[in-house]
């Protein structure tokens, strides 16, 4: 008898203990919320429990029912940007978040060029490190890991900028974040989901890839390797669904370059991946990514342009903004340029001039528009460049020109306005331009306001 009362107590302690208010990994003391939306907080407890939810921000008083199968939410109004702020979840036990933020919230993904921190090397991070502490900026840095479905977690924390968090966090994830918080004026945070090497198709939602036959295909040339995961939604499922609840203003990405060998498909795998981002988050959000930097490849010598082709081919999408750094480059044989600073600088650009709505920032490197021959010659015409393109010293450099039997030579190059003017004395009867339509090609060529001009060609020639 005794035996059995003894056994009632300990199956009654352990049930109550399992009761207990739990919350996502992100959704802890630290953490920073989208400021003016309304916002998902998650959890999980006993069926039937009435969590009760105090926010300090308005003293309101929210409450929800965990269903059946041990879940709670609710959505909870955040107002302007502020903070540190408290959050009290009651039920059986009390849960109190404590020094929460409210201000701007990015997601931030890709692979290694995202991934690369100052414990890489870099050594503009070092330099940063005596004076990066901000309590104003947080980062949550995602551990790579994947899954075969998507999860409701991951182990993870928030943890404020200073000198040793910096050390292991994204450096342009860092950067974009530094420019936001400085020219916004609100607290920042910043979600880092990045693994180098991974190719798009792991980021994407293994049904976006899997029916559609040209992106399946695709996805079946990739090379496995031992440093990272190559089945399409194995780092989605592990490091972007569990966060998708999470209110975010906005998503930056640098990827490309595992991706080089099937670029001809990486156009419409890059809108599947935005699309199914969108659609998980439930709102349009902007993404700002970066064009894959100039690279030695080898004998494929366009490998790297024809990936830079289908990536200015994605700015057809809506809300998307590209940063292109062909100026920002030091060495072409190693894949991962240095200067992190500048690459977060312009993608926090796009997100002050596009998303933000912020006046007299130069944002869009000029972009090829269409081409007119005349007189031997070929104009052709840039937009985002209302004010003009220049030269920065001697000539323009990286435009070739060919006739009919596609044979390239180096042009003569005039600048007029937002055009450039092209030809060459062994071409006379033109018929396509390119312009730093190589893996390592570095012009000197920008717009007015310092932006380099977007590589290009005007051709869809196969190569001989």
């Amino acid at each position: 008898m005794l035996r059995s009362f003894l056994t009632c107590i300990l199956l009654c302690s352990a049930i109550f203990a399992g009761a207990q208010i739990r919350l996502p990994a992100i959704m802890a003391n630290n953490m920073v919320l989208q400021q003016n939306d309304s916002v998902m907080l998650w959890g999980w407890a006993a069926p039937g429990e009435k969590i009760r939810v105090t926010t300090s921000w308005n003293g309101r008083l929210d409450s929800v029912v965990t269903t059946r199968d041990a879940k709670w939410q609710l959505k909870v109004k955040t107002p302007a940007a502020g903070g540190p702020y408290d959050i009290t979840l009651q039920g059986r036990n009390t849960v109190k978040l404590q020094n929460v933020l409210i201000g701007e919230v990015w997601i931030c993904s890709g692979q290694s060029n995202m991934e690369w921190s100052g414990n890489h090397g870099l050594k503009q991070i070092k330099a940063e490190l005596p004076v990066c502490a901000d309590a104003n900026i947080r980062f949550f840095h995602v551990p790579k890991t994947t899954a075969a479905y998507p999860q409701d977690d991951a182990e993870a924390a928030w943890a404020l900028c200073d000198s040793n968090t910096l050390k292991s966090f994204s450096a342009v994830a860092y950067y974009f974040g530094k420019k936001l918080r400085k020219d916004l004026d609100v607290p920042i945070g910043l979600i880092n989901a990045s693994w180098g090497g991974t190719p798009a198709e792991v980021w994407t939602p293994a049904e976006e890839v899997t029916t559609q036959p040209a992106l399946l295909e695709a996805a079946g040339k990739l090379a496995p390797s031992n440093n990272w995961p190559h089945l399409p939604g194995y780092t989605y499922n592990a490091m972007i669904a569990p966060f998708t609840k999470f209110s975010i203003a906005g998503a930056i990405w640098y990827q490309g370059e595992s991706n080089s060998g099937t670029a001809s498909t990486y156009d419409p795998l890059m809108r599947s991946l935005i699309g199914s981002w969108r659609k998980a988050w439930g709102r349009e959000f902007p993404f700002y990514y970066v064009q894959i930097a100039p690279y030695n490849y080898g004998k494929e010598t366009i490998k790297g342009a024809l990936l830079r082709e289908a990536q200015t081919a994605t700015l057809g999408y809506p809300h998307t903004g590209m940063a292109v750094i062909t100026d920002l480059v030091d060495d072409t044989s190693n894949i991962h340029p240095q200067n992190k600073a500048d690459v977060g600088l312009r993608l926090a650009n796009w997100a002050l001039g596009d998303h933000y709505g912020k006046s007299g920032i130069a944002y869009k490197s000029p972009v090829y528009e269409k081409m007119e021959q005349r007189n031997g010659k070929i104009v052709v015409y840039f937009k985002n460049a209302e004010n003009g393109l220049k030269v920065n010293g001697g000539k323009a450099t990286q435009f070739y020109i060919a006739g009919a039997d596609k044979q390239f030579w180096p042009a003569d190059v005039k600048i007029v306005g937002n055009t450039a003017v092209v030809s060459a004395k062994a071409v006379k009867q033109p018929e396509a331009v390119r312009f730093s339509f190589t893996n390592t090609a570095i012009s000197n060529v920008f717009s007015k306001e310092g932006l380099p001009v977007t590589p290009f060609r005007t051709d869809n020639w196969a190569e001989k």
